[in-house]
């Protein structure tokens, strides 16, 4: 626990920066201990500890075992799908990412290479990521929910050396064959990798094609491989982010600022400990299956839980709660969507009373907004904090919650994402930047520099770093939401200002979904937009006007449409909702109104806008959206 309260820790950041994050570096066993802190860039962000050399994968791994930690467990897969539970020790974890290290190293993956890892939950996850690292490689998770598309443009702006996969996910009872999906991939990627490494899982047999290795047979002949002295601000990894315009970024996060930045949420926001058992119970093909299943766990020297399965129907409800008990988990974290499917099975929380939490310490809620029923239901029938905390994959750490790692404790304000994390500056500004009051909605900004741990660069594109975030509110960094900050200094979360929506957690865009649907031979013209949902936080909801003659029916339309994303994208956007209008609200200028049409879908009263050449379409709009259940009345 630390013995300052949190009012003096964010003082003693706020009144020396550097000094702050120097304090924070000593924890960290460098190779080369850094004697600068910062450097500041032309474009506000910095560059942190620039003359320091490390390896992450020493640092989680190496010396751990160094340290004392070579026989407690250093991970834990638990797959209710597969029925298998298993376990490695730091010193057995070491041996397996040494073994795959020497590998990749056979198959030519050297420092600065990239290597592609688009897997289930398995551990063989964990084990790529963190022989990459040991490497100096820049392994970039794919989501194994893409579609072959989306992992095709992954590869391309990548240009990775090498793919490893599977030949199969598993989702609830039905196994999902990863290789065809791999190979429609391949074909389509202008770039094409050198060697692609497979995992065989008995669910789905696969034969070999012509220059790919079988993953176990070529770990097992490999030697191990040591680590490499990397440079702090050498890049570990990159991870695709949805972007307004479709295209995905691909933000980069460096080895030195990343690992004092992980070591730092866990100290002061998640209050861990070494030795105890942290559960992110997410996917290592999101922000936080990189940051709090395999980097931040193992650098604390906890026990770090992997999990193949969800949260209802592995077997039952009580899944989540029954890997609690059985792994004594301490620190839990997980998104809303979860407890919210958990709630609907289990109402009253009857399976809850059937399980031994006595470990639980705190848990932890992010990825989207936590409803008050949801909180309330959770809050009532766990005895320790339900602690709300918001982030973003550009940050790569949280922002805001309640910090846990403070002897006093902190009241948690329901509906708010807590007090902000030293290190970051939450301003709430208009469009004309100036501050807004307390209690008075508008963009949430973060101030320049940012610290340790957050995005340098965008891979490949500075230039789209700069565009999206650091352009339109200038001396900050844009995060995309609205919200506001009361009196006591608690941020509250609104909701998006752009078009990127959270779909169970997963960010993604509208723009892409806009692109797939205008491709359809019937659509004239479409819009998409997020819309609230009991169960997934939000959905998107397709706006479409027909062309002239259109011979299908909309019914045949929906499902093709429908169809066409599950294709392109992956069918965990959850797009299944669609609407037809005879026309989309503009400006004058041709722009189309999503923000207007997400207010109306919002339930909120909506004034006609100046640029609006013909009010009446937004009746026509709200009329659309209220016969699918998505609006409402004016008059309500």
């Amino acid at each position: 626990m630390i013995e300052a309260d949190y009012h003096e820790q964010y003082a003693e950041w706020a009144a020396g920066s550097d000094a702050y994050w120097q304090e924070q570096a000593d924890r960290l066993a460098w190779f080369k201990k850094p004697a600068v802190v910062s450097r500041l860039r032309e474009d506000g962000l910095a560059d942190y500890f620039p003359d320091g050399v490390l390896n992450t994968a020493f640092l989680a791994l190496d010396h751990q075992v160094q340290s004392g930690r070579g026989e407690q467990a250093a991970l834990i897969y638990d797959s209710p799908v597969t029925q298998t539970v298993q376990s490695w020790t730091y010193q057995e974890l070491l041996a397996e990412v040494e073994r795959l290290a020497g590998a990749l190293t056979a198959m030519g993956v050297g420092f600065g290479d990239r290597v592609i890892i688009y897997l289930p939950m398995v551990p063989e996850a964990a084990f790529a990521m963190l022989a990459c690292a040991r490497l100096g490689a820049i392994h970039s998770v794919v989501f194994g929910g893409f579609a072959p598309r989306e992992l095709a443009t992954r590869i391309d702006d990548a240009t990775p050396k090498v793919l490893l996969t599977a030949t199969c996910g598993i989702e609830f009872e039905q196994a999902i064959p990863y290789l065809p999906l791999v190979d429609a991939a391949c074909e389509l990627a202008e770039h094409k990798v050198s060697a692609r490494l497979v995992l065989a899982r008995p669910e789905v047999p696969y034969r070999l094609k012509e220059g790919d290795l079988d993953w176990r047979e070529t770990v097992s002949r490999a030697e191990p491989h040591g680590w490499v002295e990397v440079s702090a601000t050498d890049p570990l990894y990159i991870l695709y982010t949805s972007g307004t315009t479709g295209k995905p970024k691909g933000v980069v996060r460096d080895h030195g600022g990343r690992a004092v930045a992980l070591l730092h949420s866990m100290n002061v926001l998640y209050g861990a400990e070494p030795g105890d058992v942290f559960w992110a119970a997410s996917d290592v093909g999101w922000v936080v299956g990189h940051s709090y299943i395999v980097y931040a766990p193992l650098l604390m020297g906890c026990t770090t839980l992997l999990f193949e399965g969800k949260p209802v129907r592995t077997p039952d409800a009580g899944t989540f709660w029954r890997v609690m008990a059985e792994h004594k988990v301490n620190i839990f974290f997980t998104a809303p969507t979860a407890f919210r499917a958990i709630r609907k099975e289990d109402p009253e929380g009857a399976l809850i009373k059937q399980y031994d939490l006595s470990a639980l310490k705190a848990l932890f809620l992010a990825g989207e907004r936590t409803d008050p029923a949801t909180y309330h239901w959770l809050a009532d029938r766990v005895s320790v904090p339900v602690v709300d905390h918001w982030w973003q994959t550009e940050t790569g750490s949280p922002v805001a919650g309640v910090p846990q790692g403070f002897k006093a404790d902190l009241p948690i304000k329901v509906g708010s994402a807590g007090l902000t994390i030293p290190g970051f500056e939450v301003k709430i500004v208009d469009d004309a930047l100036n501050p807004c009051a307390p209690n008075e909605t508008g963009a949430v900004v973060l101030s320049l520099p940012l610290p340790p741990g957050c995005l340098p660069t965008v891979w490949n594109h500075h230039a789209r770093l700069i565009e999206a975030y650091l352009t339109e509110y200038p001396g900050y960094y844009h995060t995309g939401d609205g919200g506001y900050i009361d009196e006591d200094g608690y941020l509250y979360i609104t909701g998006r200002t752009d078009d990127v929506i959270n779909v169970a957690g997963h960010r993604l865009s509208t723009g892409e979904m806009e692109a797939v649907v205008s491709e359809h031979q019937a659509v004239a013209e479409c819009a998409v937009i997020g819309v609230a949902d009991e169960d997934k936080g939000q959905v998107p909801l397709g706006l479409l006007v027909l062309k002239d003659g259109a011979n299908q029916t909309i019914e045949e339309i929906s499902t093709e449409l429908i169809q066409m994303v599950r294709s392109t994208i992956g069918a965990f956007a959850n797009f299944k909702k669609l609407v037809c209008v005879q026309r989309l609200p503009k400006t004058r200028s041709g722009k189309i109104l999503r923000k207007t049409m997400r207010q109306i879908a919002d339930h909120q009263v909506v004034d006609v806008p100046a640029t609006i050449d013909d009010p009446a379409i937004l009746d026509e709009v709200r009329t659309a959206m209220m016969s699918i259940g998505v609006a409402q009345d004016r008059a309500e």
